[in-house]
């Protein structure tokens, strides 16, 4: 019960613009936040490199949408080479997999054979999702769920995907700074949307992912 009531409030928070953090994974204590400035994408203007557009034709993934939820966020949450420590803590990783049970938490995973590659999590409200975190054992991994991603927002009919902060990772696919006021603006609208996560069929081939979103360089 207390698990269901905190993944109703991070749910309620998601759909006014604040999102939950921790210290650490080592903590229990999670807080909200809501930033003078909120990082976007617009997933019908998602933007894709050459050089990334070519590996996506290559196929090196099989590409899955909640294949295995649970694997994803915990992979999120693991130290990594240049990460020794992660913000995803206990109380976060079991709200969100309570938010997946309730069909609103979502992920999209790179595998090779048995093996997950890559991957990323967040929540689908309407036609926003709020991305939350991704993480990537492969070259490219993390990239192409994110282009993944974008295109089965497009084709669903979402109008935003909000990546919360800007980093030079992200910066590479279009991404859009918002002031508080606009972000929130936007949000309303696009919450108040109907939108599908499941409207782009998962055995879609590379260039019908690619075509979905369009953009390139």
């Amino acid at each position: 019960m207390r698990m269901r009531r905190l993944a109703s409030y991070i749910l309620e928070s998601l759909s006014v613009g604040r999102f939950p953090m921790a210290e650490s994974a080592m903590t229990d204590h999670l807080y909200f936040l809501d930033p003078h400035e909120r990082a976007v994408f617009l997933p019908s203007a998602f933007h894709v490199p050459s050089r990334l557009r070519r590996r996506i034709r290559q196929a090196p993934f099989r590409v899955w949408r909640d294949r295995d939820f649970a694997r994803t966020i915990e992979s999120c949450a693991a130290p990594a080479a240049g990460r020794q420590a992660t913000w995803i803590n206990r109380p976060i990783r079991e709200a969100y997999l309570e938010l997946h049970r309730q069909g609103f938490a979502h992920s999209v995973e790179c595998w090779r054979g048995d093996d997950l590659q890559g991957g990323l999590y967040g929540v689908a409200l309407g036609g926003v999702f709020f991305g939350e975190s991704m993480f990537s054992h492969e070259r490219d991994a993390s990239k192409i769920a994110l282009v993944y991603l974008a295109a089965r927002l497009a084709a669903g009919g979402f109008s935003l995907l909000d990546a919360q902060f800007p980093t030079d990772h992200l910066m590479q696919f279009g991404l859009r700074i918002l002031t508080r006021e606009e972000f929130r603006r936007r949000l309303v609208q696009a919450a108040a949307e109907k939108a599908d996560f499941y409207a782009l069929d998962e055995n879609a081939v590379p260039e019908r992912v690619l075509q979905a979103i369009g953009q390139t360089s």
